[in-house]
């Protein structure tokens, strides 16, 4: 963070390291850009997606030249590539790991595992100043299986030879690479289609955005333009804009997953896949809830016209008991988030994302799966 004036890095207790504001923020300011330390693709085989920028191929896709499982969307992202993200290396231990995974019985979370621990063995080679930063990130071996760590270890052991210098090939570096890229990882996101479900193009290790906690209420949220940034190298960096005010000395905080998922749900996630209990304030009140009232959050867009128009009294009573932070005030704390799902949430079909403004001053909201523009006095 040392060329962010806006944010720090803060020890949080309970919560570990964690970014705060230094200065208050405005709805919609742009408080991060960060481009990845790498990338690595979420699919064994994809001529849907550039192999290097990731966008969506929209002509021929041109095949890697020593392998048949890369593709590139033009010549320049093919010959940037080579040097960098598919050294010959990298498509040589591709091919050789696909050509395995049957034989080991991998699942696919296992596969994108050893497509990652494969990049990040070649970034220690190309940058090394960058593989010291991705093993300074938070992330413990210990939330990696042991079983998991010797499997994608003798895997990646087979592969062509690869001199890594100061840092060796070890099993404990293999164990810790897993750790950084569990609790780190950032899924890019392929295009919305109302009728389907969306999945994860690529992977990548943002350095600074791998520093937000995540919190049910989110302050802020992360937009991605991968595909509408289509002259820019830097499409694949991720924009952090805030939601609503937040004063100084505030963290600032991520939902990991669409905010619309149930309690258990959340919980679960967490749990499984980043090692913690969430204890926000969303959580704490949704533990006391029964299924019922679970489920009833989910039929909020289905009221009559008459039902409508009580929410929107009721979210006219609302605006007078929200502070300037956009948090609904002590006396609202039996149901927290209701303020922010009728001002902050998607509410177009199948899209669950959150709305920021635009940067300001606009009034226009823009939500971060989707991309659809509202104008906020609209919502």
């Amino acid at each position: 963070m040392e060329n962010n004036q806006l944010l720090k890095v803060s020890e949080i207790e309970g919560r570990g390291r964690g970014i705060v504001s230094t200065q208050p923020l405005k709805p919609g300011q742009i408080i991060l850009k960060d481009s990845p330390l790498l990338l690595y693709s979420a699919s064994v085989k994809n001529s849907t997606f550039c192999s290097n920028c990731f966008r969506v191929i929209l002509q021929s896709p041109i095949p890697c030249s020593w392998c048949s499982s890369s593709f590139f969307c033009t010549s320049n992202c093919q010959s940037i590539a080579l040097s960098s993200s598919h050294t010959p290396w990298v498509c040589q231990s591709l091919t050789h790991l696909k050509n395995t995974f049957s034989s080991h019985s991998l699942n696919v979370d296992q596969q994108i595992q050893a497509f990652f621990l494969i990049s990040a063995y070649n970034l220690a080679v190309i940058s090394p100043s960058s593989f010291r930063v991705l093993l300074s990130l938070q992330g413990d071996s210990s939330f990696v299986s042991e079983s998991d760590v010797l499997l994608l270890h003798s895997l990646v052991a087979t592969c062509p030879s690869l001199n890594l210098g100061e840092f060796g090939f070890s099993k404990e570096l293999t164990a810790a690479l897993l750790a950084k890229d569990k609790v780190n990882a950032f899924g890019l996101m392929e295009p919305f289609e109302v009728d389907r479900e969306r999945g994860v193009r690529a992977y990548g290790i943002y350095p600074m955005a791998s520093f937000f906690n995540h919190d049910c209420l989110p302050n802020a949220c992360r937009f991605e333009y991968v595909d509408t940034d289509v002259n820019s190298r830097s499409n694949t960096d991720i924009v952090v804009r805030v939601i609503h005010d937040v004063p100084e000395g505030r963290e600032i905080c991520l939902s990991y997953f669409p905010v619309n998922f149930k309690y258990a749900e959340r919980q679960q996630r967490l749990k499984e896949d980043y090692g913690f209990t969430c204890n926000c304030d969303r959580c704490v009140v949704e533990a006391n809830w029964s299924d019922g009232e679970d489920d009833a959050m989910d039929k909020e867009g289905e009221e009559s016209e008459e039902e409508e128009e009580e929410d929107e009294e009721m979210e006219e009573d609302m605006d007078d008991e929200v502070n300037v932070n956009g948090e609904v005030e002590e006396r609202d704390q039996d149901f927290p988030h209701a303020y922010f799902f009728l001002r902050y949430m998607c509410n177009r079909e199948n899209c669950g994302g959150t709305l920021a403004p635009l940067p300001s001053p606009s009034s226009v909201m823009e939500c971060n799966v989707c991309g659809n523009l509202s104008k906020s006095d609209e919502l």
